[in-house]
């Protein structure tokens, strides 16, 4: 397949309430006319797609059925293979430079984005970006307790502009969402303060665009497992409408 339009390689659309998903890996095209990286991770996020999808109707059913309106979140899906271009990496490290068109299609991922958080903060004066991505629990590292998914924050720095005292380290949504969890049962990293953690400091798409870079943008990095994403459809169900329910809540909050 052959890229006619910079816009088939997404599915885009500006939401009505503060909240972004991006979901960089989960695509399976392969454009003739982009060059394989030659260098990285090359492996698809499966089902992160289609996850994200119901993650956000999920979302919108929440808004209808309390409010009898239709709000939803904004959202960019990359159709790409990870192979081709690599949205969660820095732009020297994305994609094969001798590729202009690469580099057409990666910057264009990346200006939606802040376009999706300026128009957040210009509306709600404040925005939250979950970036969605995917690991299989047979490649953790060993000696790491087992979990089902991995928040990244890098610290806290794409939650808050500041560096946060000890006490309030989980009086914040990241704290709101491992709560939940651990009330179900349900692994999740950070979460645990006295295992070896399996956690992730979430990769370049969080730290550009959280708080430690912009004012009220604040930006996590959700891991799914192999287990929530492919094979168990309770623990799925279980995840995505706990999941939703927070996102509702969080928001409707008056700022």
């Amino acid at each position: 397949m052959n890229i006619v339009n910079i816009q088939d390689c997404f599915d885009y659309e500006r939401g009505r309430i503060p909240l972004i998903f991006s979901v960089p890996h989960g695509g399976t095209y392969q454009f003739e006319n982009i060059p394989d990286r030659t260098s990285g991770i090359y492996g698809v996020d499966k089902d992160t797609v289609r996850l994200a999808i119901d993650l956000m109707e999920n979302i919108n059913e929440l808004f209808q059925l309390n409010s009898k309106d239709n709000r939803t979140p904004s959202y960019i899906i990359s159709k790409i293979q990870r192979v081709k271009i690599d949205f969660n990496r820095k732009e020297s490290e994305a994609f094969n430079i001798k590729s202009s068109l690469a580099r057409d299609i990666y910057q264009y991922y990346h200006n939606k984005i802040h376009e999706l958080i300026s128009f957040n903060l210009d509306k709600f004066k404040r925005s939250l970006l979950i970036d969605i991505h995917g690991f299989d629990k047979a490649n953790r590292p060993r000696g790491f307790r087992d979990v089902e998914l991995v928040l990244g924050t890098n610290n806290l720095e794409t939650m808050f502009k500041d560096k946060i005292s000890k006490q309030d380290r989980d009086k914040n949504f990241r704290g709101k969402i491992v709560k939940k969890f651990n009330e179900l049962n349900i692994p999740i990293a950070p979460g645990h303060p006295r295992r070896r953690e399996y956690v992730l400091t979430g990769g370049y798409i969080v730290q550009k665009y959280g708080a430690s870079r912009i004012t009220n943008s604040q930006a996590i990095q959700i891991e799914f497992s192999d287990t929530i994403r492919l094979y168990d459809e309770d623990l799925r169900e279980k995840t995505l409408n706990s999941l939703a329910h927070l996102f509702f809540e969080e928001s409707n909050l008056e700022q």
